[in-house]
């Protein structure tokens, strides 16, 4: 299984960014789809995931300036970030959960895309 993240980027404080994860290959069914983000120095950490039927959970951190949204058919997740802070600053890491096509359970991560807001 294969993710492709996009949307990272430089922002000002107080600006939005849409990040993108578009997984392929051997799946049979998604179970949840996340975003983690991992600053310099620190450990990785969630920013929200959103499961097979819908429930969503956000950090603390992000709740009532991120949303998360999917689209299991087309097997997309997308994170809309506003009211963005410098401490938003990390690189941001797609994580999807499911079975594949031999019924195998997975747990892939992209790559991640760099998300930097400038105060």
């Amino acid at each position: 299984v294969q993710l492709v993240e996009s949307g990272g980027g430089l922002v000002q404080a107080g600006g939005s960014l849409r990040l993108s994860c578009a997984a392929s290959g051997s799946i049979r069914t998604i179970n949840d789809m996340g975003w983690y983000r991992q600053a310099p120095g620190n450990e990785r950490e969630l920013v929200a995931y959103i499961t097979s039927i819908g429930r969503t959970n956000y950090a603390d951190s992000v709740k009532g300036r991120f949303t998360i949204s999917a689209d299991n058919v087309m097997k997309t997740v997308l994170l809309q970030m506003n009211s963005l802070k410098p401490e938003d600053t990390a690189v941001y890491y797609c994580n999807v959960g499911g079975l594949d096509t031999t019924f195998r359970g997975f747990r892939s991560w992209g790559r991640g895309t760099q998300v930097t807001v400038s105060s």
